[in-house]
């Protein structure tokens, strides 16, 4: 067996993340999750694969949120207000309601399992709840990086939606985890008559106080970073990113401190700061786009190493029954409940939400927490949790695309950017226009007979990979793209 120490965890871990990187590459064109196969390089390389022994549960613990910290983040900053608005009221219902539902529906399934008696399964029903409530958010590295990864436009802003939900929901599944913990301690040292009905009380004292204090929190410090930015003057473009990164940190510890949620905190900080404007935004977009994959495949690949397969598939039969009805009963009716207040959202949209309930990186370390607490079952629960995962990747994470087609939520990609091309913000408002035969026709072939309105300026042409500095004379051709900078918001003028 070969340990992770401090001398040869650098050498170890780059051969992890090269080979993980290459197993992604040949997985991919399956169509497997990028996330499940980082996962699954992680099991390869552990205690009954390559024989990598790595069992610290508080390390893991700790890159989890660190890791959770940068990708919440990242997914905030390439939030659009402007797409989030129209669903605020479902994405925070699935997030909260949503959640306690899943939570419900799940542990009593589970207790009736473990009173079967059939099944060589038996939990405490606390510890039943307790499971359930580990597993009742969705992921937000999974759905960020799946939704995102697979380059899908859907309809109905149900991207905006899941992302949200997705991103808000884990405070939610925190607090029920937390709760359900100590009520199972509780139970342990034998004083649970005393202790349930304040601990309830306080429970709810709790949640209201990490929704509002992290909300909070992370709103300030998102006000307070986009200004800090755009005053202070730095040396090196680099720093901005690495100052903004201190500031997610920070805001994390803050609210952590304040009894507020950590990660709805950075969360929201990268709402409000993607859509600022601030300097540098290309290059800090950048950075945290490859810290995201940093952070992504150590979490998950650390998470490999943790579980011990050999165990986990003892429970393989439970965790089966478990995450089946996770998938096909209790998420879609926790959803249909949850959005009946909404009359504007589609069977579709429902039936597809109901689908993208991914589990990942999130349930994994909340499941840590019972581990680390001694809570008898524990380990039962960390193995059905990870199951689950490597079941919700797989079934759900690999069909979200086909899903998508089957109740024709689809709607057409818009073109990838052909200007790698960086301006303040304060010049204007960039867009790209694509030259057709009827443009010419309608138009005419030269800028000048354009007649741009004033303040509107076209910067480049691109032609078969060739990049002309254009005049007025310049003869446009079909196919030519067009960078234009407008000193307020242009039409689309393909259209």
């Amino acid at each position: 067996m070969e340990l992770l120490t401090s001398g040869n965890i650098m050498f170890i871990g780059s051969i992890l993340i090269f080979c993980s990187i290459l197993i992604t590459k040949a997985g991919g064109r399956f169509g497997m999750p990028t996330l499940l196969l980082f996962l699954i390089a992680g099991m390869l390389f552990g205690c009954d694969g390559l024989g990598i022994q790595f069992d610290n549960v508080a390390q893991a613990q700790f890159v989890g949120m660190v890791a959770l910290c940068v990708i919440l983040f990242t997914g905030g900053l390439e939030t659009r207000v402007s797409e989030i608005k129209p669903v605020l009221g479902p994405g925070l219902t699935l997030s909260t309601l949503g959640v306690l539902l899943t939570t419900a529906f799940t542990g009593v399934f589970i207790y009736g399992m473990s009173c079967w008696g059939v099944l060589s399964f038996e939990l405490p029903i606390v510890v039943c709840f307790l499971l359930a409530a580990t597993m009742s958010s969705t992921d937000s590295a999974s759905v960020f990086n799946i939704l995102r990864g697979k380059n899908i436009n859907l309809k109905n802003n149900l991207q905006p939606m899941l992302e949200l939900e997705s991103g808000s929901n884990d405070p939610m599944a925190y607090i029920l985890t937390i709760v359900l913990l100590q009520l199972s301690v509780t139970l342990c040292a034998g004083d649970a008559v005393a202790e349930t009905h304040v601990l309830v009380v306080n429970s709810l004292k709790v949640l209201v106080q990490q929704f509002a204090s992290g909300a909070m929190i992370g709103a300030g410090a998102g006000f307070a970073a986009s200004w800090f930015m755009n005053r202070v003057n730095l040396n090196n473009v680099s720093l901005y990113s690495i100052m903004l990164m201190s500031i997610v940190f920070f805001t994390f510890s803050i609210a952590d401190m304040l009894g507020g949620n950590g990660y709805l905190a950075v969360y929201v900080t990268g709402i409000i700061v993607g859509n600022k404007r601030i300097r540098s935004r290309k290059q800090v977009a950048a950075f945290f786009d490859g810290m995201t994959w940093i952070m992504q495949i150590a979490m998950f690949l650390l998470l490999g190493l943790l579980v011990d397969p050999s165990e986990m598939w003892k429970t393989t039969f439970v965790a089966l029954l478990v995450g089946l009805f996770m998938i096909f009963i209790a998420r879609p009716l926790s959803v249909f409940i949850s959005l009946l207040p909404f009359k504007n959202i589609t069977l579709q949209s429902k039936l597809f939400t109901s689908w993208v309930g991914l589990r990942g990186a999130v349930p994994i370390i909340f499941a840590m927490y019972p581990v680390v607490e001694k809570v008898p079952g524990s380990e039962v629960v960390f193995n059905v949790v990870f199951f689950i995962t490597l079941l919700s990747l797989i079934l759900q994470g690999g069909t979200i695309v086909m899903a998508a087609k089957r109740l024709d939520l689809l709607d057409p990609v818009e073109p990838e950017r052909q200007f790698d091309v960086e301006l303040p913000e304060e010049a204007g408002e960039q867009s790209e226009i694509t030259i057709t035969q009827e443009f010419i026709a309608e138009k005419g072939n030269t800028l000048q007979a354009l007649a741009l309105p004033r303040g509107m300026l076209v910067i480049f042409i691109k032609r078969n990979e060739k990049y002309i500095v254009p005049n007025g004379s310049v003869e446009l051709q079909p196919g030519d793209q067009l960078l234009v900078i407008a000193s307020s918001e242009i039409e689309n003028m393909n259209s």
